[in-house]
């Protein structure tokens, strides 16, 4: 896995993806790399129900962008009015560069295109994980 001290199997993860597909694969992925707790919701308002009541129980947030009712962007903004820095990684298939930077003008920590290997997924968390300091010691 990586350098001792940098260890992710003690993250505690929220993905939210309305398609069970993706919400499956993002989590068997985190599981081969050690993080075993895991939580998932089928969207964005559910997301912000289950932040509002569990805030203090997650490190990081694994959000798609193309959801129905309210999007992912929408969401990160909502969360950025609330907390400034709490790590939160897009997961979307919208590679397009405007895409990118309003995601960025919202306040993403970390983006990641789909489809994506378990490398790269593996490398995109230690980057948010170390920024926010949630990595747990060896």
């Amino acid at each position: 896995m990586g350098m001792p001290g940098d260890r992710l199997d003690g993250l505690k993860v929220l993905i939210i993806d309305d398609t069970y597909e993706a919400r499956l694969m993002l989590k068997n992925m985190l599981m081969e790399i050690g993080i075993t707790q895991v939580f998932e919701v089928s969207g964005a308002r559910e997301g912000m129900r289950f932040i509002d009541s569990a805030f203090d129980f997650i490190d990081i947030i694994l959000c798609d962008w193309n959801m129905p009712k309210m999007n992912g962007l929408a969401l990160l903004r909502q969360l950025r009015s609330a907390d400034a820095a709490f790590p939160f990684m897009m997961v979307t298939g919208r590679g397009d560069f405007a895409s990118v930077l309003e995601a960025k003008g919202a306040g993403v920590s970390g983006y990641i295109l789909k489809p994506y290997s378990l490398l790269q997924l593996e490398t995109k968390l230690r980057i948010v994980a170390t920024r926010a300091q949630k990595l747990a010691p060896a």
